[in-house]
């Protein structure tokens, strides 16, 4: 057993490493390729993110999808290097939004040039990823186009917030569907349609990208507030800093709502407090870290997880179908 790319998958099958490393290795050339500009600036600026590395997730599962079809068709590479770029492009635009210092372990793009440069990259890269996807036909124009529709509406969705009457957490587990299990969704999509794989066989990898995506995201809220730096590669308790809501702020208010628990309630009052405070910050942080909502948002990756293993379930068994599922145990071990 294996390991392939740094997300750190286990892979059973030498024949399946070898494509999928194959594929990755070309997917880091195209997007480099991808992101150069007769401008060196802009190319500086757009290859910023892609030289800090990352998990390469996305295009992880368009390799690991186009297994079952052919896994060397011409439209499975640059369909990777798309949704990469895509989230690349996100990447800039969230940093500016959340005020952002650090990103994959080196400073964040406005951190380092500014907002109004940062926001313009993502563009780029936004526009870079259309020409590509002119290439690969209409139906991946408009699988892509749709995508980033959920994708926008989730991240309008998020700074909203969810209308009167409606359960924050189920709001919110809508967001991330939109902001993240789309263009997951869109990996797995992509490689099976490009492989050649049956209708079937896109519909099932499609829901299982999208689940899995969630998952993903929930394991990301997990760590944002378990992790140290070094781990993540950004700074603890971002979103916290931000006023951002994630899953385990929202079981700590709905428990302080339902059991009217002191010590929840003032956990609560600190959170609605000025967290630019770097020693508030810091107790906020100590406390979530050992309290029973951090544990309840690791269970709903876990069955968020288990979802997407068992959509896998129609498919023929094989090593590609093994990954798939190691994938899951993969995104549950991030959330620790």
């Amino acid at each position: 057993m294996t390991v392939v790319g740094p997300f750190g998958l286990s892979v059973r099958d030498q024949a399946l490493e070898a494509d999928v490393q194959a594929g990755l290795a070309a997917v880091e050339e195209g997007l480099l390729e991808a992101t150069k500009s007769d401008v060196p600036f802009i190319t500086e600026a757009a290859q910023h993110l892609v030289r800090a590395g990352g998990k390469r997730f996305r295009p992880l599962l368009v390799m690991l999808a186009a297994q079952f079809g052919d896994p060397y068709a011409p439209g499975v590479v640059p369909s990777a290097v798309v949704v990469e770029l895509t989230h690349l492009a996100t990447l800039y635009h969230d940093d500016v939004m959340d005020e952002a210092e650090k990103r994959r372990g080196v400073d964040s793009a406005n951190a380092r040039w500014g907002n109004s440069l940062a926001v313009l990259t993502g563009d780029f890269l936004f526009a870079r990823a259309s020409h590509i996807l002119a290439d690969l036909g209409p139906e991946a124009v408009r699988i892509q186009a749709e995508a980033f529709e959920r994708l926008v509406t989730g991240q309008i969705l998020e700074t909203a917030g969810p209308r009167d009457g409606r359960d924050p957490i189920d709001h919110y587990l809508d967001v991330l569907a939109g902001k993240t299990g789309s263009l997951v969704a869109v990996s797995g999509r992509y490689g099976a349609m490009m492989s050649g794989a049956d209708e079937r066989t896109v519909d099932i990898l499609t829901h299982y990208g999208e689940r899995l995506g969630i998952a993903f995201q929930l394991a990301d809220d997990v760590l944002d507030i378990a992790s140290d730096s070094h781990e993540s590669g950004k700074t603890p308790g971002t979103d916290l800093r931000e006023g951002i809501a994630t899953l385990p702020v929202l079981h700590l208010r709905a428990q302080a709502a339902a059991t009217g628990s002191a010590a929840d309630l003032e956990l609560c009052e600190m959170l609605d407090g000025d967290l630019t405070d770097d020693a508030l910050h810091a107790e906020v942080l100590r406390r979530l870290r050992v309290h029973p909502a951090l544990e309840q948002a690791r269970r709903d990756t876990v069955r968020y997880a288990e979802e997407a293993r068992s959509t896998l379930a129609p498919l023929p068994d094989c090593y590609a179908k093994a990954a798939l599922e190691n994938l899951c145990d993969a995104v549950v071990h991030r959330a620790g």
